[in-house]
């Protein structure tokens, strides 16, 4: 009965962090580029009152099961499921939305390269693309001031029109990169992520080639969030965490009685 306590506790642990991360889902359904995370549970070490195959009671017979005791669960991972998310257009010149696989470049203040699916890009003074925490795109991309048009092509080229010119003058290219295992990325917040020993180096290319996705100009990529489906995982995590604590009072009520057996 000890033991019950502490598995059913484990319960109850395990489905708080459920309900977090299905929290943080929900609180994200509007975050551009956002990708939801689930977690993933793993049952604890056994207590084997009777392994199988013991010794056995009469000459040629085996126990064909064991008799164990499982001490609960915990949580092992939480990945992040990288599935298209929806497009809407927005008609803005410097929204993009990358249609595959894929992660933009972001060069951070130390130096180092984030990564990220949010293509919502601005303009800072000097006309460099750069996220709305004023970080530039990597490769580094700056739009004449007197730039008239922006066009951005599938493959990544950006190109303008400039006053008194006939045609559109290309001045940079957006290059891509993607990752064997996406789900090892460590998210920083701000919708970037960084580099783990578990994800991989980046690989780097032009979009629409070499399996890397296309760039679509003029809209973004939506979070992938269903809050129909983290409403029906939150219903389901509190059923659970409540059947944890009834085991928890359950429990208590047997070593109760257990006490009051002298009285």
């Amino acid at each position: 009965m000890i033991q019950a306590l502490y598995t059913a506790a484990s319960g109850m642990l395990a489905q708080q962090m459920n309900v977090d991360t299905i929290s943080n889902n929900l609180a994200n359904v509007s975050t551009t580029g956002y990708k939801k995370t689930r977690v993933d549970f793993q049952d604890l070490l056994y207590h084997t009152i009777k392994p199988a195959g013991s010794p056995p009671t009469a000459p040629g017979v085996q126990t064909p099961v064991p008799i164990q005791v499982g001490e609960g669960v915990r949580p092992v991972a939480t990945p992040r499921i990288f599935f298209q998310g929806e497009m809407i257009q927005t008609d803005s010149p410097l929204d993009i939305a990358i249609e595959g696989e894929g992660f933009f470049q972001v060069l951070q203040a130390d130096g180092s390269i984030a990564y990220s699916r949010d293509g919502t890009w601005k303009r800072d003074s000097t006309g460099r693309v750069v996220t709305s925490d004023g970080n530039p795109l990597e490769p580094e991309i700056t739009i004449p001031p007197e730039a008239t048009q922006i066009v951005i092509g599938r493959d990544g080229t950006v190109s303008v029109a400039l006053p008194g010119g006939s045609t559109n003058e290309q001045v940079g290219q957006i290059e891509l990169a993607r990752f064997l295992n996406p789900a090892g990325l460590h998210a920083t917040g701000r919708n970037l992520f960084s580099t783990t020993e578990a994800s991989g180096d980046p690989l780097t290319g032009v979009p629409g080639q070499e399996g890397f996705g296309a760039v679509t100009q003029g809209y973004l990529e939506q979070s992938n969030v269903k809050v129909v489906e983290e409403l029906v995982n939150m219903i389901v995590a509190q059923r659970a965490y409540e059947i944890n604590s009834k085991a928890v009072q359950t429990s208590d009520d047997m070593l109760q009685a257990a006490n009051n057996i002298r009285r």
